[in-house]
């Protein structure tokens, strides 16, 4: 079975809100293990959204489109959807006298145009939806399904968890599921990952690999199709047990257990409690240590140091160069013992655009336990904001592996 979404609204293609509708639909689809080879987005324009319909109709045995059932102008799903199967507008007046006793209820006259709302291509179910006034709409046209839904996710929720997918499931002869696993790793980059297992990905049907670079980490997805999920995750075992091999240390977490919550997790077992010193980061890692519930059992707090003199008296470290593996490692040597902390990381370069002292990009990171203290100069090509952030990244990890004792060359 192959499902295609339909998001409708320009304030989509504009950015101004996230498509978080058809994240969610296709998360739906793949636990039921249906199939989704493409998605669309298209403006308030009704022949673009009529032809993304007719276009998904060509190559999906369902279509789910999702916004546009308002009672404003820009409103323009129906009528596009009317187009696109060649069907005229009818109006439910039973759906007209509901809108009416909606707003009764309420002591408010209505507005004429939520009477929009009651049209629909003409033979289209009206799926009830006790979360808002648009209903959602269901209809077949040449052997393909197609369901219209509010784009208000509440509403688009509901009706796609009691109406939609219940009804592609009564067509559908295959049952199965789809089931990932995500592997995060660090310390390699992308090409570095895609080499090592270029033939697993080459070769690979079910399960099959992606890759995935985001906030400093490159992320391995290992995806199974089966009956069930058991079955799934069993086809997932033994290529994941292979890239684990082949990827070695590299490989920190899996699904959800991002660094955040893997380095909680270390120190809670070490007993240990955790400050930061920052500069070039300004807090940052700070957030980072305490975006978790239970941080506040090991989280002692933090020094944000921007003004060399300020640095200097909180921290100890003398005028001069900052950008220096030695004011890293001072940094971390006064934020762990002036908030009386196990272990302290710190952050010290220059983000840009402007260079400081070294090329823009460059900045250390140090870490002290109560057994050692060192630092390692790192650097990241592009914008000040993604060298903060591949910054706290690094900060993260390089804690995690002083806490394990794998120490990197400085």
């Amino acid at each position: 079975m192959i499902v295609e979404v339909v998001a409708v609204g320009t304030e989509l293609l504009l950015g101004q809100i996230v498509n978080s509708n058809a994240t969610a639909i296709g998360a739906a689809l793949a636990e039921r293990g249906y199939d989704a080879h493409f998605q669309q987005v298209v403006g308030d324009n009704t022949d673009r959204i009529s032809g993304a319909v007719r276009l998904a109709i060509s190559r999906a045995d369902a279509v789910i489109v999702t916004g546009g059932l308002g009672p404003t102008q820009d409103d323009l799903t129906r009528e596009a959807v009317c187009r696109a199967v060649g069907l005229p507008m009818e109006a439910s007046e039973a759906h007209v006298q509901a809108l009416r006793r909606w707003w009764e209820r309420r002591g408010v006259a209505m507005a004429e145009s939520n009477l929009r709302q009651a049209e629909h291509p003409a033979g289209a179910e009206l799926l009830a939806n006790p979360k808002g006034t648009a209903p959602g709409l269901a209809l077949e046209h040449e052997g393909t399904l197609i369901f219209c839904v509010p784009g208000v996710p509440a509403e688009m929720l509901h009706l796609l968890g009691e109406e939609v997918l219940p009804r592609i499931g009564g067509r559908s002869a295959e049952k199965a599921v789809i089931a990932n696993r995500l592997l995060r790793t660090w310390g390699r980059p992308e090409s570095y990952v895609a080499d090592a297992l270029d033939d697993l990905y080459t070769g690979a049907v079910n399960p099959s690999l992606a890759f995935l670079a985001s906030g400093g980490e490159i992320k391995v997805r290992i995806t199974a199709k089966a009956a069930d999920r058991s079955e799934a995750f069993a086809l997932i075992e033994p290529v994941e047990s292979e890239v684990r091999s082949r990827l070695g240390p590299t490989v920190f977490g899996a699904d959800d257990e991002t660094i955040e919550r893997v380095l909680l997790q270390r120190l809670n077992q070490l007993g240990y409690t955790i400050a930061a010193a920052e500069s070039m980061t300004g807090g940052l890692v700070a957030a980072a240590l305490t975006s978790l519930p239970g941080s506040s059992a090991v989280f002692k707090g933090a020094l944000v140091a921007y003004e060399r003199g300020l640095k200097s008296r909180l921290l100890g470290v003398e005028g001069g160069d900052v950008v220096t593996r030695e004011t890293a490692e001072r940094m971390a040597r006064g934020g762990r013992e002036l908030l009386g902390a196990d272990v302290a990381v710190s952050t010290t370069g220059s983000a840009g655009p402007e260079p400081l002292e070294r090329p823009a990009g460059t900045f250390w990171v140090a870490v002290s336990t109560p057994d050692h203290t060192q630092a390692r100069e790192m650097r990241m090509a592009g914008d000040r904001e993604r060298v903060r952030a591949y910054a706290v990244t690094s900060a993260l990890q390089l804690t995690r592996l002083a806490l394990l004792g794998t120490w990197w060359k400085g």
